[in-house]
């Protein structure tokens, strides 16, 4: 916390110079989380919602992973929970979540081109461009619903004196798939897509409620 405070106190123009010279040398994924915060907090365009989405659900992935860690003890390996708790940290996969930040980035950026008086591309390169954006938060709300599901389903063979970190990543999952769900709303999703995207939000909310205690 010191450090994103320290972060958020800096010059804009500090700030500013910082985020480019982040960006210019390596992917997001590659940033500290000092970094991070402090590019995101600065006023450019990217990385922002999408890409702060995208870290939050590898962090939320993170979380329930260390739980699933922790249900590797011998008596675990005895009973099947270890098998299942490796299982479960592939389901999880922390490398596609952050590459999506990057992937927000990049579509952002392209979607920004389109806007410009002076912008040469054709219809169907401006559409393709446009579905893109579309498609990257899209990606990342699935992919939330599919790692809470598979934590929900791992949740009673996992060591009881850890549950609460798997729910936390249950909780930080459900988060970012509500906010990549903002971003896909941004980009005009049809009809059919947006009730099918809301009905996931819809499962995940429920999971979330069961844990609460809220049903």
């Amino acid at each position: 916390m010191f450090g994103i405070r320290r972060s958020l106190l800096l010059s804009p123009h500090h700030r500013i110079v910082k985020k480019t010279l982040a960006m210019s040398s390596s992917s997001l994924a590659q940033q500290s989380l000092y970094d991070f915060c402090s590019i995101l907090a600065s006023k450019q365009p990217t990385p922002g919602g999408g890409a702060s989405a995208a870290v939050s659900a590898a962090i939320g992935a993170a979380t329930a992973s260390m739980s699933a860690a922790y249900t590797q003890r011998k008596k675990d390996e005895e009973s099947g929970a270890a098998e299942e708790a490796r299982k479960l940290v592939e389901k999880l996969d922390l490398e596609p979540l952050l590459r999506m930040a990057d992937d927000d980035v990049r579509a952002y950026r392209d979607l920004q081109s389109t806007w410009k008086k002076d912008c040469t591309l054709s219809k169907d390169e401006i559409e393709t461009i446009q579905a893109r954006a579309l498609r990257v938060p899209t990606d990342l709300l699935e992919a939330c619903h599919e790692r809470v599901l598979a934590i929900q389903q791992f949740l009673p063979r996992c060591n009881p004196n850890i549950t609460s970190d798997a729910k936390v990543g249950v909780h930080q999952l459900a988060g970012a798939a509500r906010a990549s769900y903002q971003t896909v709303l941004v980009n005009t999703p049809p009809k059919e897509e947006k009730q099918r995207l809301s009905q996931l939000l819809k499962e995940i909310q429920q999971i979330e409620n069961e844990l609460l205690g809220l049903e």
